[in-house]
């Protein structure tokens, strides 16, 4: 059996920077153990499979597909940069011909288009609601040490704890930050987070960068320890920074080695438009 596949860097013009997700395009349903058995053998952050919905369809020509995301260990009901990056495959590679690509995953309908050189996702938003530092003290301690925490939320609905450090703090000392994700999964005594987001505000004095906020991510409790760049987190954020700065329209960078641009957009229907752009950095196949 082959199946096409291909490495798309995420949020990022240049290769090697930015998220890589691993895209693969299913002709035919897959049996069910191996879409776990594939992300675990391409050991990146995200796996996708876009599969065809019907019979007739074409990946160059068809509007309308079905799309999931794996880690190396589960499955998730969210991935930005992993659609971003199916999007590119079949914008780019594919040559699909529609100008708005709809994607049906375990988040609902998900859409893409392309704006120029960047590819724009439209995301739910999601809400947050402050988190009692009590609770997650243990966690939070694990995640930044003695650094002050400004403000502390919780989402519901993607189960991530969003942990702010204080506006006194520059950029480089988010990026600078040595954290042990692995110590996490026993310092989380609630039960209800998987996956946590630091961030911090952008207007620090010397950023020319025009970033209106910062942020690393991590997810331990779904087998990463910390994402490059992080569309669904960015669903968070959005709705927290937009809040807080009086912003519709922002720009992002996460702070991880690798680093990614992220070009925000909140909407009038409550959901948000995630842009990046993308570089393919390897084409093949499968074979097994």
């Amino acid at each position: 059996m082959q199946i096409p596949i291909f490495t798309v860097d995420a949020f990022t013009n240049r290769p090697f920077s930015g998220n890589p997700a691993a895209v693969c395009l299913l002709e035919n349903d897959l049996d069910e153990d191996l879409h776990q058995k594939i992300a675990t053998e391409m050991n990146l952050s995200e796996t996708a499979f876009i599969r065809k919905l019907h019979p007739g369809d074409d990946f160059s020509k068809s509007s309308c597909f079905g799309l999931r995301w794996f880690t190396p260990a589960s499955e998730v009901p969210l991935c930005g940069h992993a659609t971003l990056a199916s999007a590119a495959v079949l914008f780019y590679i594919q040559k699909n011909t529609n100008s708005v690509l709809t994607f049906v995953t375990l988040s609902g309908e998900l859409k893409a288009r392309q704006v120029g050189d960047h590819i724009v996702l439209d995301l739910p938003l999601y809400k947050t609601s402050p988190q009692v530092l009590q609770e997650v003290e243990e966690l939070i301690k694990a995640a930044v040490g003695n650094l002050i925490v400004q403000d502390l939320r919780y989402s519901p609905d993607t189960k991530k704890l969003l942990v702010r450090l204080s506006d006194t703090y520059e950029r480089s000392v988010l990026e600078k930050l040595q954290v042990r994700a692995q110590d996490f999964l026993s310092a989380e005594k609630t039960g209800k987070v998987k996956g946590l987001i630091l961030t911090l505000k952008g207007n620090s004095p010397g950023n020319h960068s025009g970033h209106d906020f910062y942020s690393r991510y991590f997810a331990p409790w779904v087998g990463v320890l910390e994402d490059p760049v992080t569309g669904s987190a960015h669903a968070v954020l959005s709705s927290y920074w937009s809040e807080h700065l009086g912003k519709k329209e922002m720009l992002a960078f996460q702070c991880s080695r690798r680093g990614g641009e992220l070009k925000i957009s909140l909407r009038s229907d409550g959901r948000v438009d995630i842009a990046g752009k993308i570089a393919i950095v390897l084409k093949g196949n499968l074979t097994f």
